[in-house]
């Protein structure tokens, strides 16, 4: 039987991979307006402020998001796209003209972003808590800008919104930390054993129990049997005489 620290290590091995294949090919996980629109998952906020910002050039944003282009354009039946207009089918091309004020008041989400993109890829090579703050990060902005939001009247279609998908990143990120996971699996492994024990001791008083039921049963045959001897004595000796 596997360790806690073995099966510690391959939960959070799963658990990374999952949540890596999440954010490098896009899956929706919320929606949220950003410098180009609408931003839906870390890697779009992520590669629209670097756009906007100029901090990266323009090919390391492509590499991006080519991967999450490419399963998006296999799952919809369309034609893979061209790398060189992936700026313009996520509609970086007009960033710089936008406000950065629109990034700058979601600033959870877009930390938040940086810290999922990042732990993603390191968490392949070591898990650590990275993936799970950035993910609660965007967590703590979507709910607050939704709070901060809700008595304002705002388009349905560009309003905040998380997708079920998002439970599921939470829990990746949550399980590739591999020191809560061995925590988790000690803990089960402690009250499976405990459990296991108490049914085993149960058992064994049973069988005592049975045991000594079947004694005093004997025990109690026996003078009964005594009984009737003396009785049966007793009529032979009056019909005697």
């Amino acid at each position: 039987m596997a360790s806690s620290r073995e099966w510690a290590s391959f939960i959070s091995s799963v658990a990374s991979g999952i949540y890596f294949l999440i954010i490098i090919f896009q899956v929706p996980l919320f929606r949220v307006t950003c410098s180009s629109g609408i931003c839906r998952t870390p890697l779009q906020v992520t590669c629209s402020q670097l756009i906007a910002s100029e901090l990266f050039p323009a090919v390391v944003v492509k590499a991006l998001l080519y991967p999450g282009a490419i399963a998006n354009a296999f799952f919809k039946n369309k034609p893979i796209p061209s790398f060189n207009n992936l700026l313009k089918l996520y509609k970086f091309t007009n960033v710089k003209a936008a406000p950065a004020t629109s990034d700058l008041q979601r600033i959870e989400v877009l930390a938040g972003s940086y810290l999922s993109i990042a732990g993603a890829i390191f968490g392949l090579l070591k898990p650590g808590r990275m993936s799970l703050f950035g993910t609660l990060l965007i967590l703590w902005g979507l709910v607050r800008e939704a709070i901060m939001r809700k008595s304002t009247s705002i388009d349905p279609a560009r309003a905040i919104y998380m997708y079920p998908m998002m439970l599921i990143a939470v829990i990746s990120a949550f399980l590739s930390i591999r020191k809560d996971v061995r925590k988790i699996v000690r803990s089960y492994r402690s009250k499976t054993n405990t459990k296991h024990s108490w049914t085993r001791l149960k058992a064994k008083q049973s069988k005592r129990d049975f045991w000594v039921l079947l004694r005093d049963f004997a025990l109690q045959t026996k003078e009964r049997i005594h009984e009737f001897a003396l009785v049966d004595q007793v009529v032979f000796g009056v019909s005697f005489r």
